[in-house]
């Protein structure tokens, strides 16, 4: 019996044991975190170790403060080249607007130049015509040519006199021209001169005058007569009727 008692104890058979350690769980866990910062605090060493001996951080801070003195010089530049790029961008911006003004100023300058080529044109016609009707071997001194007059809208005269002086090389002549309505109302004689008085003229070679003149109710007008005066005597005389 006790042979088969120390048999099942020594071999396989035998009842299982355990072997629980006295040490707190807590200062298991403080153990096993000293020993695994000891082993941390060991690789690291050997890797910076490693990297002594191979060589692979010699010159990495000079390279580092080489690197970043250029970084520094590249943005000056590039602060500079932006700069540049706005100044120019203004200066172009300037310029764009001076040119579309200079355009702007050179287009006006050809319209009124056109204009002006188009009213001496007209000069030059009216002078022409003016010339023919200067007859021929006529004397010197200022005549009336061209009197219109015209009723518009059944009291309203509208009147246009051409003054002009025969001789080309004739001396200004400063005048008066008169004007004077006559007709009828309501059956009786009527006349009626200009309500502002004779109006003054200055004529070298030729002279246009022109107005209105808004006549009475139940008038009915029939002739107007020009007169140009040189104070009180009469230089020339042209009568028309409507």
């Amino acid at each position: 019996m006790r042979f088969r008692l120390l048999r099942r104890r020594l071999t396989i058979s035998a009842p299982r044991m355990a072997v629980r350690s006295s040490l707190a769980w807590p200062l298991r866990w403080a153990v096993a975190a000293i020993v695994l910062g000891f082993c941390a605090a060991i690789g690291l060493w050997a890797f910076e170790f490693g990297k002594d001996i191979a060589g692979l951080d010699g010159g990495t801070k000079e390279e580092l403060v080489r690197l970043r003195a250029e970084l520094g010089t590249v943005r000056a530049e590039l602060a500079e080249v932006k700069e540049a790029r706005d100044q120019a961008q203004s200066v172009a911006n300037t310029a764009g607007t001076l040119l579309t003004t200079e355009k702007s100023s050179q287009e006006r300058m050809l319209t009124q130049i056109k204009q002006l080529e188009t009213d001496n044109q007209t000069l030059r016609d009216d002078l022409g015509f003016f010339e023919k009707l200067i007859p021929a071997g006529a004397g010197e001194g200022v005549s009336i040519r061209g009197l219109q007059a015209e009723l518009h809208n059944g009291n309203t005269v509208k009147w246009q006199v051409l003054v002009i002086q025969a001789s080309k090389n004739a001396q200004e002549f400063n005048g008066q021209l008169d004007l004077s309505l006559n007709g009828t109302q309501s059956g009786k004689p009527w006349s009626a001169a200009l309500p502002q008085g004779p109006q003054a003229i200055r004529v070298r070679q030729y002279g246009r005058v022109a107005g209105e003149f808004e006549v009475p109710a139940q008038v009915v007008v029939k002739g107007i007569t020009a007169r140009v005066l040189d104070g009180a005597a009469v230089k020339a005389t042209q009568s028309v009727k409507l």
